[in-house]
């Protein structure tokens, strides 16, 4: 099931496919669970295999902005910029999809998502699958729908076990969390998801700030209330909150596990500690690993204190605030 990457496996990744099966592969930001984005029967088996809901849109990872007017009709000169300026790298872009993709790429909307990833593994898969014919990989995370993302190959079979063809181990994801996701569907930057590519970044590159989503944005992956989330019932505490429950925890015997970046663990504490980095990018890097080790204690909460206020913390807070989101 796990495999290493070699030109070997990503050569037999590519054959699977063409041939419709599901292959989960490593990028630079999580695990994708892909499928030939031009195969409707394969993409669908993703939408299976996740259990995720038929109108909520995949990305497409293409091997190189110079097929990108295969999957949009129309390309900004802004959203051009944008990807001279970060691809191969951790943005996607949704753009007006071109006439002839899929419905169910696209969850229905008149707009695609799409990404040049940067990770070496998925370059090199890209570049086989097309030299046989491919076009695109649709790849969202290789987890279940609104579960925690996968960082490693092994977080992929602990999802999925034997429902996948192929899993390429390439090593942790390098920043953790997922792309920083900009639409164009009306010709306008607007921020449809906070990521690994800071929103600092993008309004450089464009000479002015993004313009936030409002209630007519395309759906996105990843922007529902409640994402990224932990089985057990997770608290998300600014840290003198954090602090103060801690000295005032009433059932000793509770199960509390804690994921912290600056509050010290009392010595009295009978749970599990986990003491994240402090810095944004490692803490980020490292993020979906503590929640899923935090997870598989099966506590009776999960308590979080909540990131710094600082714009380099924008995309952790955002996936911590869905993480902690209850229906």
């Amino acid at each position: 099931m796990i495999v290493p990457a070699t030109a070997e496996t990503i050569a037999r990744a590519a054959r699977l496919l063409r041939d419709g099966q599901l292959v989960s592969f490593p990028t630079e930001t999580v695990y994708g669970l892909g499928a030939d984005a031009r195969n409707a029967a394969a993409v669908q088996r993703i939408f299976a295999a996740k259990k995720r809901p038929a109108d909520h849109p995949v990305i497409v990872h293409i091997a190189d902005a110079s097929v990108l007017p295969r999957w949009a009709r129309s390309i900004p000169p802004d959203a051009r910029a944008l990807a001279d300026a970060f691809w191969p790298g951790p943005l996607t872009l949704i753009l007006p999809r071109a006439h002839d993709v899929g419905d169910v790429v696209t969850g229905g909307q008149d707009s695609v998502g799409v990404r040049v990833p940067g990770h070496p593994v998925a370059q090199d898969l890209l570049a086989k699958f097309t030299s046989i014919g491919g076009e695109g990989i649709a790849a969202p995370s290789a987890n279940r729908f609104g579960r925690i993302s996968a960082t490693t190959a092994q977080h992929v079979a602990d999802d999925f076990g034997e429902e996948i063809a192929l899993i390429i181990d390439g090593g942790p994801c390098r920043h953790g969390i997922e792309s920083t996701i900009v639409a164009f569907t009306d010709g306008e930057a607007t921020l449809l998801r906070p990521g690994a590519l800071s929103v600092e970044d993008l309004a450089r590159v464009l000479g002015h700030p993004l313009r936030p989503a409002g209630a007519g944005a395309p759906r996105a992956p990843g922007t529902l209330a409640t994402h990224y989330a932990p089985r057990t019932p997770a608290r998300l505490m600014p840290s003198p909150e954090l602090a103060a429950a801690l000295a005032q925890l009433a059932h000793p015997g509770a199960h509390i596990v804690v994921l912290a970046h600056s509050v010290a663990q009392p010595p009295d504490f009978e749970g599990t500690w986990f003491d994240a980095p402090s810095h944004d990018t490692a803490y980020a890097q490292q993020l979906y690993a503590n929640l899923r080790a935090l997870d598989a204690l099966a506590a009776d909460e999960i308590w979080i204190e909540a990131p710094p206020d600082g714009p380099e913390w924008h995309a952790v807070r955002d996936r911590l605030r869905r993480a902690a989101e209850r229906d």
